[in-house]
């Protein structure tokens, strides 16, 4: 086969996969497929999990707020805490590290690739539920000095734990997801992750959760992105 054949296929199978790639919204513009239909198509395992992560290093950043307003004396409701806690509790430890142990490191550990992480990162989520009850059992008492300061070192140490390890999930484990797959088991997995999102947090649980998130965002102050942009 010459390079000129070779180049006509390639392009052909390029034009085939950019019309592949437009076609599902051309058909809901037409009337073809409807956005309910475009929505029921679950979304990759990969995506969802790297959603979750997102979410879960926007607690970060309310814990790393809470820690500095109380390391300068301020007095803040304990219930930003409570909140913040009861989300890494319900949809990080309870439903998005327990659907990672039980479909996504098997996978990891089945093929042989990226072991030594996945075993890291699983007794990493074991650490992170102890922090977590730690800022669930010193929040209510805040006033008093030596459960301030148990709530800001749980806080710090969850901090410390999870920016690492959510950077390393995004790089290097949930990219090579795919590749360990066929594309069979790939659409299935997606399909396991949303049905144990539903079972586990209920109808719409990502997005309650993200709300969740949000409210406590405006009640510490920082909700508003426009307030990180540097001056220049």
């Amino acid at each position: 086969m010459n390079s000129v054949t070779l180049r006509r296929r390639w392009i052909l199978g390029t034009a085939a996969m950019a019309s592949a790639v437009v076609v599902v919204p051309a058909l809901a513009q037409t009337g073809g497929v409807s956005k309910t239909d475009i929505q029921k198509i679950p979304m990759p395992a990969s995506e969802r999990l790297m959603r979750d992560n997102a979410l879960t290093s926007r607690v970060l950043l309310l814990y790393a707020a809470a820690e500095r307003r109380l390391n300068q004396g301020e007095d803040l409701e304990s219930g930003i805490f409570l909140q913040s806690a009861e989300v890494m509790r319900d949809f990080v430890h309870g439903y998005h590290e327990k659907v990672e142990e039980d479909d996504i490191f098997p996978i990891f550990k089945k093929t042989g690739r990226m072991v030594d992480l996945v075993n890291v990162l699983q007794n990493q989520h074991a650490a992170g539920r102890q922090l977590t009850d730690k800022i669930l059992a010193a929040a209510p008492g805040i006033a008093n000095s030596d459960q301030r300061k148990a709530l800001t070192d749980a806080m710090h140490g969850t901090i410390t734990l999870y920016q690492p390890a959510l950077a390393r999930e995004n790089t290097d484990l949930l990219p090579t997801l795919r590749s360990l797959m066929t594309p069979t088991e790939f659409d299935a997995l997606a399909q396991t992750l949303e049905k144990a999102e539903a079972e586990k947090l209920g109808a719409d649980g990502f997005d309650k959760a993200a709300k969740k998130v949000e409210a406590i965002e405006k009640k510490i102050g920082t909700h508003d992105l426009s307030q990180f942009t540097p001056k220049t």
